[in-house]
């Protein structure tokens, strides 16, 4: 993946979950890094599938989302560590 900036602004498009479909859809975030901490520890693993981050008009799935996440470069604080 090419290199990302964690610091610029990024919306988050939730994936529809199986049951029902409640909580906003769309969410901004004033950096991407929390956008993708949000995406990977608060939301549930079936609203996250379908799920799209878009960043400076590129967009990202749920796979890419976790790659961001997992990368030695993302620069917040894991849940687990």
């Amino acid at each position: 993946m090419p290199e990302f900036d964690y610091t610029t602004g990024a919306g988050l498009y939730a994936g529809k979950k199986f049951r029902g479909s409640s909580g906003p859809r769309y969410r901004r975030f004033e950096t991407a890094a929390e956008a993708v901490r949000f995406a990977i520890e608060d939301m549930p693993g079936s609203q996250l599938r379908g799920s799209v981050l878009e960043v400076d008009e590129t967009r990202f799935d749920d796979r890419q989302i976790r790659m961001l996440y997992d990368a030695p470069e993302y620069p917040l604080k894991r849940r687990d560590e």
